[in-house]
């Protein structure tokens, strides 16, 4: 499969299909048992996460990190590689921050799931990666931030001509995105625009609880 320079893809699929491990393993966090992985033409196969990250290639996780004794401005500055306030206030706003307060606040425990889901998006985007990838950004949000995450990711994508992958299952993401991949049991099943993807995903016959039992182990089943 090639994904194409500035394009907004949303990979989905059931629990357990594989969607993260595809992340994970164009990041180098995982490891392919065969085939390559090519990013403009060389292959990275071979590389670490750091040697990818290193040539564009950014990503964000479904659960970020949480640092004690760390502000925001430190992670920030580590992130983009600079410690220009005027900068960093500049990146803060293009995920929503306002209040240049924000930069000295700790990142840690006591933060909200927005504030720490902002937190991996404005670390995730200052760089201005050739390639991003977001791992289920939805998770631990309140319905009335996911619209404005949609849009700004989306919006980064065009503005920077970011290659996009986001991993999620909201249908949000799917409207979109210019190409749905659609995968199920560790290959992809279908892909196209949301229009052609919607009446493929309806109609799929799974059971959520069975993609972890593939309807094998001997247990009595909820349904």
């Amino acid at each position: 499969f090639t994904f194409e320079r500035g394009k907004f893809y949303a990979v989905t699929g059931p629990n357990g299909c594989g969607k993260t491990t595809l992340s994970k393993l164009i990041m180098g966090i995982n490891r392919p048992a065969s085939g390559l992985i090519l990013f403009e033409g060389e292959d990275i196969t071979g590389l670490s996460l750091t040697e990818r990250a290193r040539k564009g290639i950014a990503f964000s996780f479904q659960h970020p990190a949480r640092f004690k004794g760390m502000t925001f401005r430190d992670l920030l500055s580590i992130s983009a590689g600079i410690s220009d306030e005027d900068k960093l206030v500049g990146i803060l706003a293009r995920v929503g921050i306002c209040s240049m307060d924000f930069l000295d606040k700790p990142v840690d425990n006591k933060l909200s799931g927005g504030e720490i889901k902002k937190i991996e998006l404005a670390t995730t985007i200052a760089r201005n990666p050739r390639f991003a990838i977001y791992d289920e950004p939805d998770t631990g949000i309140d319905l009335w931030t996911i619209g404005p995450m949609v849009d700004l990711i989306a919006k980064e994508c065009r503005d920077h001509d970011t290659t996009t992958v986001v991993i999620s299952h909201n249908e949000k993401f799917l409207e979109a995105a210019d190409e749905v991949v659609l995968i199920r049991d560790g290959v992809i099943a279908r892909t196209g625009d949301m229009k052609s993807i919607m009446p493929f995903l309806k109609s799929m016959d799974f059971c959520s609880w069975g993609d972890i039992c593939k309807g094998e182990a001997d247990v009595r089943c909820h349904r």
